[in-house]
Order: C-alpha cells, then sequence, then structure tokens
C-alpha cells in the first residue's frame, strides 16, 4: 500500500452516470469508461439483434469536464462502457490505458496493459503517479471469447491514498489477487448494478450486484466505496436502494460515497 501516511485525506471522485468518473489525483484527472451520448438503444457485437438499451441521459458533456489527463478504460467493445462522444475524447486524451486487444484496436493515445503491468506519469508536482492494471473478468469463468476482455486499475502515489476502479469485473477471486498486493486500499469504485442479460451465459453476472460488492469492499479493506455502473442503463438489476441495503447488512453503510 502507498500513501499511509495520507490515509486521511479524501480524494476527489465525482460519478457522472453509467461508469463516466472523474478522478483528481496527484494532480491528475482521470476519467473512467467515458459515456455521454443520449438515450436510445445500441446494437451489441453479437450474433442476433441483441441491444443495450440506455434509459437515462448523462448529465455532463465530454467539454464539462475541462482538462483530462489521462482515461482509465475498462474495455472498448461495449457502448455503455466507451459510446460514440467517449471515442471521439480518447482523440484529445493525452494517454488512454485499456486492455492489450484494446489498445491495439483504439491506436492513438491508447497504451493496453496486461494484468500487473505498470506505467507511470508525471504529477505537476514533480512527482509520480503509477497505473497498475489489475485482473477482472466480464462475466462467468471462460467468457472472453463472448465478453471481450476487461482490466481494472489502481492507482498509487508515494504520498497518496490508493484508489481502485473495478471495471466490469465479476470475479470475487480477482478482487482477493488484487487486495494480497494493494489491501488496504483508500478508495475502491466499483462497477455494481448486478448486470445480467437473459440470452448470456444463462444470465449469470456480468457484474458485481451488491452483495458482492460489500464483501469486495471487505476484502480490500476499503474506506471509502465509490458506486459506478448501477444505474442508466437497462441490463442493471440492482440500483441504489439495494447497493444501500447490501452494505448496511454488512455493517459498511458508512463506508459508501455514491459521489454525486
Amino acid at each position: 500500500m502507498s500513501g499511509a501516511s495520507a490515509a486521511s485525506e479524501k480524494i476527489p471522485v465525482r460519478v457522472y452516470g453509467g461508469p463516466t468518473a472523474l478522478i483528481e489525483y496527484g494532480g491528475l484527472r482521470f476519467v473512467t469508461d467515458p459515456t455521454f451520448d443520449p438515450p436510445g438503444e445500441y446494437p451489441m457485437p453479437l450474433p442476433g439483434a441483441h441491444k443495450l438499451v440506455k434509459t437515462d441521459p448523462s448529465p455532463v458533456t465530454a467539454a464539462d469536464l475541462g482538462r483530462v489527463d489521462a482515461v482509465l478504460l475498462s474495455h472498448d467493445e461495449h457502448d455503455d462502457n466507451l459510446d460514440n462522444a467517449g471515442r471521439a475524447l480518447l482523440a484529445e486524451v493525452p494517454v488512454v490505458f485499456t486492455t492489450e486487444s484494446g489498445g491495439g484496436r483504439l491506436g492513438g493515445s491508447a497504451r493496453g496493459l496486461a494484468f500487473w503491468q505498470t506505467a507511470e506519469l508525471k504529477r505537476p508536482d514533480g512527482g509520480t503517479v503509477t497505473v497498475t492494471g489489475v485482473p477482472a473478468r466480464h462475466g462467468p469463468v471462460g467468457c472472453e471469447p463472448i465478453s471481450g476482455d476487461v482490466i481494472g486499475f489502481m492507482l498509487t502515489s508515494d504520498d497518496l491514498p490508493s484508489v481502485y476502479v473495478s471495471g466490469d469485473n465479476a470475479a470475487l477471486e480477482h478482487v482477493k489477487e488484487i487486495a494480497e498486493r494493494f489491501a488496504p486500499v483508500d478508495t475502491a469504485i466499483l462497477f455494481l448494478g448486478g448486470a445480467r442479460m437473459p440470452f448470456a451465459f444463462d444470465c449469470a453476472l456480468l457484474t458485481l450486484d451488491s452483495a458482492l460488492g460489500a464483501e469486495a469492499a471487505k476484502t480490500l479493506g476499503a474506506r471509502r466505496v465509490v458506486p459506478a455502473h448501477y444505474d442508466s442503463w437497462a441490463h442493471f438489476q440492482e440500483g441504489r436502494a439495494e447497493i444501500e441495503a447490501a452494505f448496511t447488512e454488512a455493517g459498511l453503510a458508512d463506508r459508501l460515497d455514491f459521489a454525486r
């Protein structure tokens, strides 16, 4: 763990609906999975007429975010994690961290990271932020040929508390691996919502649900949990009420920060 001496510092995080959040860390501004397109139906890259349905508009445009120093893109193949307006933003950002396969598809400033691979960014004050790609799986074991590759991220710096971004991860075993290297984590941005689709993997979870999110928070020793990617799309089975109930039952209600 890095930044133990700064554990009381609260890293600024703002969630803008779906998976899109702004993290201000060490003087740098990171955006997760940028999505700004209007509500509507978005075809999925699968055989058949399957679609993602966006139900609510983003409260901001890409321009509203101001300067963006880096994007943390969990994966590029689904419109609910990277839409048309989000793709336009990538062209304006100095670096986009994503999966290795996504880096090849996107080109430009995209930089693919393998699990546990690190990259360093210079802070305005002369320090360094380390971005570590961490394991994630977008569904049950063996889902990758259909759901695609996905990655999470850890932000660390010598004098700052750590920040974990789960991405679209449904695997608690990966959370345990991450905890073995980084726990306790200060801020965990968990993509929740319990995403399921009736035609995919016998309706298995594609992301963490609320109960698994609470378990992940315990495993990570997270001081603060910022829920993301639980709203604005029809395939989410759980929302804020279910998240609050699960964390209350787990005795973790005081760690929740919806960061709106």
